[in-house]
């Protein structure tokens, strides 16, 4: 007797736990040749709702966290996404039709990406920060600091890559992040969902969603516990429409257009340049008297 081949459900990653949508919707992950991989998770406006608010609850614990933990918990997940360097690898290829050369090229530079992220949460507050330079009898110092809860929206391919450029300078800076995978490929966001679920990451740092473009990121936007909104390689309306919404309550926008969806990525100096955290952090400055006299 033949049998049928049993799909993989995806679900989302919201507050350290694996919810389906509330929805109850789901959108089938197919390959090149139209078969079907599985049934990823279409995240609503009220699971939006939901990751921010876990990312909300845990962000006073992330941003007051040693910037040296942060960088080791960041580099644990570098690890665990190297000892699952074949799912991620089968994660590209079996949806966009990559080489294996490809894929196994795509999954390195995201892995090395991640460590280089977390090379700079310990950094990035001395290099940005410092003395300056006032007329009067004070000492004034710029310190960095995390914005906040931030959302972050990756890219319809490289859908791994795309996701890890979009996402750890983010964390790297201190802030909580509500995440929204490829659209075209979600399967590489589930499968980070599942290495983060099993490393040293605390609940609702990371919140990652699978779903629709156009219905999330304006909901993203508009959202007023949301500090800050970003994204690479995204289509220009999208941008324009999540620029819009922003501006309503204020909140930064970080999205950068690329040349092209691969090459524009590859460039691992230009996306791990220390500018790549800073954008996500603002600025505090403090005064102090030079003489208590």
């Amino acid at each position: 007797m033949s049998r049928v081949p049993v799909a993989k459900t995806c679900k989302l990653y919201i507050g350290g736990k694996y919810p389906r949508s509330e929805s109850g919707r789901t959108v089938p992950v197919l390959d090149p040749a139209g078969a079907v991989l599985a049934h990823a998770a279409r995240a609503s406006r009220k699971d939006l709702r939901d990751a921010v608010e876990a990312a909300h609850k845990a962000q006073d614990a992330w941003a007051g966290a040693t910037a040296y933990l942060r960088g080791q918990i960041l580099h644990r997940i570098a690890e665990f996404m190297e000892a699952r360097r074949d799912e991620l690898v089968q994660a590209i290829r079996s949806v966009e039709g990559s080489t294996a050369a490809a894929a196994r090229r795509e999954v390195d530079l995201s892995v090395d990406r991640v460590v280089s992220f977390a090379g700079w949460t310990d950094k990035i507050s001395t290099l940005i920060g410092g003395q300056c330079a006032v007329a009067g009898p004070f000492y004034t110092m710029s310190v960095a600091e995390p914005i906040g809860v931030c959302a972050v929206v990756a890219p319809a391919r490289p859908s791994l890559l795309g996701l890890v450029t979009t996402l750890m300078p983010t964390l790297a800076a201190g802030n909580t992040v509500v995440a929204l995978g490829s659209e075209s490929n979600p399967l590489p966001a589930v499968v980070l969902g599942e290495i983060l679920g099993v490393s040293d990451v605390p609940s609702g740092v990371v919140n990652l969603l699978t779903g629709g473009v156009g219905e999330i990121v304006p909901a993203m936007a508009g959202h007023r516990q949301i500090g800050a909104i970003g994204g690479i390689g995204l289509p220009a309306e999208v941008v324009a429409g999540a620029c819009e919404a922003a501006a309503e309550s204020l909140k930064r926008t970080r999205f950068v257009a690329v040349a092209s969806e691969r090459a524009g990525l590859e460039d691992h100096d230009r996306w791990t340049a220390p500018e790549a955290v800073a954008n996500w952090t603002e600025m505090k400055s403090i005064w102090h008297p030079a003489s208590l006299d």
